[in-house]
């Protein structure tokens, strides 16, 4: 008998991180670790694409600060920088308000309600993000997370030849030297798929296969996407296409964010929007807790009546009462013959 491929009862939170969970932008503790003017990398990156244009070149203005990076370490203004350094990084980076905390509460609402349990029900926590994967892992959220997609390198790259090599020698400096994934406001997409086919958790399932609805890990409905901008529409409009909730978050302090905001919700991009405060009584925090438990709720209702559905009554035994089995008797016995009749 065939069956499915998942149970269904999964939520997932998927979350950007520069200016949704952090105010500004992970790199900011790496500039500072090696004297990097911030403000003249972005400007310089940003200028990349028309400058090699007139050049004749041609390059994705998505990859431009990660090939930009890699400059600053061929050029020595970056020296050493690896993988670990990275993470090291990670650990310098400032939370908006109630995070990471929020992220470990929330889990707790769905296991909170014995209805809830009942079915299993479970709330994870994803980060979809264009920055870098090494500095997410070495935050303060990283524990909290069940995975993260973002961009990452290689260090000491394999050479001509390795294939044939019996021994590959270890270099003991590592240095990034190459883009080893590049995720970018489109791309992150392919990552909400994903997480809604479960390839994150069964690589045999392909990103790229059909797989019907009911066999999906996390519905589109079962997600909330949580991000700050119109850069994020693409994601956006997926997961509100298929039926999950959007929600924008702004930083108070800056007026240009929730005019933002208040754009994306008038043209139907975000269900809502609200500041990047995260504390158990923040408008944010009971929005998203209002959600959870409405998908929850649905879930459950989803599920009981699926049961209901496939079950028959047993049989059972009748007990009549006196008046009932006398006309039974009745019922039985022989007719009278009649003239009448």
């Amino acid at each position: 008998m065939a069956s499915t491929l998942f149970t269904q009862n999964i939520i997932a939170c998927v979350w950007d991180f520069d200016k949704t969970l952090i105010p500004a932008y992970m790199q900011a503790p790496l500039f500072r670790r090696f004297g990097i003017d911030e403000p003249d990398f972005w400007a310089e990156t940003n200028a990349l694409v028309e400058n090699y244009r007139k050049r004749g070149y041609h390059i994705a203005p998505e990859i431009s600060y990660l090939n930009h990076l890699l400059t600053y370490v061929l050029a020595g203004k970056m020296p050493g920088l690896s993988n670990k350094v990275l993470r090291e990084c990670g650990t310098e980076i400032k939370f908006y308000p109630g995070l990471p905390k929020f992220l470990e509460t929330s889990r707790a609402w769905v296991k909170a309600k014995p209805e809830y349990a009942k079915h299993e029900i479970i709330l994870e926590h994803y980060v979809v993000s264009t920055g870098l994967a090494e500095i997410i892992r070495g935050s303060a959220v990283a524990p909290h997370l069940d995975a993260v997609w973002a961009c990452e390198f290689i260090e000491n790259p394999l050479q001509p030849g390795f294939l044939r090599q019996k021994e590959l020698s270890i270099e003991a400096a590592a240095e990034i030297a190459q883009i080893g994934i590049m995720i970018d406001n489109t791309t992150k997409t392919r990552a909400i798929f994903e997480i809604n086919k479960g390839t994150n958790r069964n690589p045999a399932i392909d990103v790229n296969a059909k797989v019907t609805p009911e066999d999906r890990r996390i519905p589109l409905q079962n997600m909330i996407y949580i991000a700050d901008g119109p850069s994020d529409v693409p994601s956006f409009s997926v997961v509100k296409k298929g039926g999950g909730k959007t929600y924008a978050v702004y930083n108070p302090a800056v007026r240009a964010e929730f005019e933002q905001n208040d754009r994306l919700r008038q043209t139907g991009r975000i269900d809502h929007y609200g500041p990047a405060d995260y504390t158990e009584s923040s408008a944010t925090a009971n929005w998203l807790h209002l959600q959870i438990e409405k998908i929850c709720d649905r879930i459950v209702t989803d599920r009981e009546e699926a049961v209901a559905s496939r079950m028959t009554r047993p049989p059972r035994h009748l007990n009549a009462t006196p008046e009932e089995e006398a006309a039974r008797k009745a019922s039985r016995a022989p007719k009278q013959s009649s003239f009448l009749e």
